[in-house]
């Protein structure tokens, strides 16, 4: 079985309701583990993550040590940054056994070829300052400067502001009119590449499929419904609403 989740936003909100998702995800993973080939985690899995040469955020200690039993016991678990912890180095695979991406992948599972993608950066050519926060958020060149210039405790302290800011306005509920560009991305990259059977999307906060003949699934956030996609032996995709 193959297993999928997005948006899990670790840490996010106050102290409570970020150890209610810790907790559920967490459940979720040993719930998962028994029958797990590998899981995908599809970006945002933390809401702020920022790596120093030998400094990591606070906290996640949980999530992260159940991880690395999981890659131990020779579960594969994949992990595709998101706008919120794009600022990954080498901690999670040279300590969890994460592999970690930095850009969309195409994976073959079950005979399928899925395109699987955060989807944060994807289809906004219209949108002039986004896509400059973009290039500068994946900045190499910055991101060693903030490391080498601004304090640990101060860039967190921002980044969490940021973060928690960002999440918000994606709103209590949205409507799926907000994931057109990320379908017509996916149509017009799928007449571009015939060989993909589907497309998995995280980012928009929004659990919706739409059933066209390369099916394209978005997944929700946790802190609002925590979800998941799972693929199964015959290579099925089904969407699951967790409790």
């Amino acid at each position: 079985m193959y297993y999928f989740a997005s948006d899990i936003h670790l840490g996010g909100g106050d102290r409570t309701s970020a150890r209610r998702v810790e907790r559920r995800f967490l459940q979720w993973l040993s719930e998962i583990e028994p029958t797990a080939e590998a899981l995908f985690l599809v970006g945002d899995v933390f809401d702020f993550w920022f790596e120093y040469g030998r400094v990591v955020p606070k906290g996640f200690v949980r999530v992260l040590g159940r991880l690395a039993e999981m890659t131990d016991r020779g579960i594969r678990v994949v992990m595709l940054t998101g706008n919120h912890d794009m600022w990954v180095g080498d901690y999670l695979q040279k300590e969890c056994g994460v592999e970690v991406y930095t850009t969309p992948q195409t994976i073959s599972l079950g005979g399928k070829t899925i395109y699987l993608a955060h989807g944060d950066n994807m289809n906004i050519k219209g949108q002039p300052l986004l896509r400059l926060m973009n290039v500068c958020f994946r900045s190499r060149i910055l991101r060693a400067i903030f490391s080498w210039v601004v304090h640990p405790d101060l860039f967190v302290r921002f980044g969490q502001w940021w973060s928690g800011s960002s999440r918000k306005s994606h709103g209590e509920e949205r409507d799926v009119k907000f994931l057109q560009p990320l379908v017509e991305y996916a149509e017009q990259y799928a007449a571009e590449h015939p060989d993909v059977d589907c497309f998995i999307f995280g980012h928009m906060h929004i659990i919706h499929s739409v059933p066209a003949s390369k099916p394209i699934w978005f997944m929700g956030d946790w802190h609002s419904t925590p979800n998941c996609l799972v693929m199964d032996e015959q290579a099925n995709i089904t969407q699951q609403i967790l409790d």
